[in-house]
């Protein structure tokens, strides 16, 4: 089940391999929607807010924590594209070590500073024991949300995109099951929401374990590779923790403008978190696209198959603009009936505000495409550290508005905050990924354009 991006149709590639990872976006939304409807549902407006005004919170930490465990696999995935066994099992025993000893550090600090995090945010003080109920439990869940990325992502280096989305399939089912047994049945309130998601997840690491142990013993480090070795560990982290900040500097941003949102009330926190969501599902194939991108770029580079990014990076932004008008299209028509998956039909005014917000994003699906494609691009390509500058001019444009415009423009800041830091976030990622390529053929030379390197060990310390 394994794919090798190095040869073929780029186009073709990334489309059969994004593929599955769309449907496991899908399902990854599929957490945090079930949640959300479930919530606002049975318990009420106040509730759904509870739980929304959480999720910039959310996107930071567990964001950053994903982020870093989706670098641990770029080093597999050039290895990968190498040919380099022995170095692939290396790296997959000390991102293990790395991500077990990295989750349970975050899951300590994090669950101690959440209150203080929610009240740094100003979080409405009607809906902040809720939110509080809610968000500890899922910062206790950080290691399972690491293992299962890391799982995930492993997988995917090797170009398996399918298996990680049935499992996911499988404790998202198990999810909402959960959802509705202790929030209807048990009556723990939000909370309940909480350890739902957190006991699926955990279903979703044991089911990518037994299965990479049985059918995958290229990820599986013999006798003296489980050894914890200071050159490849720094290496891990000079991959994962870039990608861990990328995505913190971005949802910093994101807390900012959460935090001027929540001073505008509760009706506009619960219009803005329901159209988040909304707007998050639909956004699943851009990051499906650029996790494609990821795996497409390090093989490629592992490989040294350099003149094939630039074509990779064409054809999936080709694919970008295509959904973007779809579901520009379809969000324009459906967004009000859209938003009844959170929101009451007799909630006239929060649908307004949601379907506005929902709308809002999608006039601008487009930069939002290349922000994925771009970035990713430039990760798997081996510079991490491009990727956090890119995740800089998201926050100081979605600080700005948050700090200038909500306070001037109300709820329309709110809404063009997003886009206006996408755009940002473009104006530096497209001469950054034309200069990475032509950085990695000025390194490696014209002789390795189009064909592989002479060893496996040269190109396995050959990658940055």
């Amino acid at each position: 089940m394994t794919k090798n991006m190095t040869s073929g149709s780029p186009m073709k590639h990334i489309l059969s391999f994004s593929g599955p990872l769309f449907l496991g976006m899908i399902f990854q939304q599929f957490y945090n929607l079930v949640d959300s409807v479930i919530v606002g549902q049975l318990l009420g407006p106040d509730a759904l807010a509870a739980v929304g005004s959480t999720g910039s919170l959310n996107f930071l930490v567990l964001g950053f924590c994903m982020g870093v465990c989706n670098g641990f696999a770029i080093p597999v995935a050039q290895c990968f594209g190498a040919r380099d066994e022995e170095g692939l099992r290396r790296y997959t025993a000390n991102s293990f070590w790395l991500t077990i000893g990295f989750s349970v550090l975050m899951a300590a600090v994090t669950a101690l500073a959440c209150r203080r995090l929610l009240i740094w945010t100003n979080t409405p003080a009607g809906i902040l024991q809720d939110s509080w109920n809610y968000l500890f439990i899922v910062f206790l869940g950080i290691p399972a949300t690491c293992l299962y990325n890391l799982l995930a992502s492993l997988l995917r280096s090797l170009g398996d995109s399918r298996t990680p989305v049935v499992f996911l399939a499988l404790s998202s089912l198990l999810n909402v099951a959960l959802d509705i047994t202790f929030i209807w049945l048990f009556h723990t309130s939000v909370m309940g929401a909480g350890i739902a998601t957190v006991l699926a997840q955990s279903v979703s690491v044991l089911l990518c374990l037994v299965f990479i142990y049985r059918r995958y013993p290229v990820l599986k480090p013999r006798q003296g590779e489980w050894a914890f070795r200071r050159r490849l560990a720094l290496k891990l982290c000079g991959m994962g923790l870039p990608m861990g900040l990328q995505y913190s500097v971005t949802a910093i941003g994101c807390a900012v403008l959460q935090a001027f949102v929540n001073s505008l009330g509760t009706t506009y926190v619960t219009a803005f978190s329901a159209g988040s969501k909304l707007s998050q599902f639909f956004c699943c194939p851009f990051d499906a696209m650029g996790s494609a991108m990821a795996t497409y770029c390090g093989q490629n580079v592992g490989a040294r198959r350099l003149e094939r990014l630039s074509a990779g990076v064409k054809a999936c932004s080709l694919l970008g603009l295509i959904y973007a008008l779809v579901s520009l299209a379809f969000l324009a028509v459906f967004s009000p009936q859209l938003s009844l998956l959170f929101l009451k039909p007799d909630q006239t005014e929060l649908i307004g505000l949601c379907s506005r917000y929902v709308v809002a994003q999608a006039l601008f699906a487009f930069p939002l495409a290349l922000v994925n494609i771009l970035r990713f691009s430039i990760q798997g390509m081996g510079f991490s550290r491009l990727a956090v500058v890119a995740g800089v001019f998201e926050m100081v444009a979605r600080t700005l508005m948050g700090a200038w415009g909500v306070p001037l423009w109300g709820y329309a800041a709110a809404c063009y905050a997003a886009p206006a830091a996408w755009l940002a976030a473009d104006a530096f990622l497209l001469p950054a990924c034309a200069g990475c390529i032509g950085s990695l053929r000025k390194k490696y030379g014209a002789d390795f354009v189009g064909s592989a390197p002479r060893t496996a060990a040269a190109q396995s310390t050959g990658t940055r």
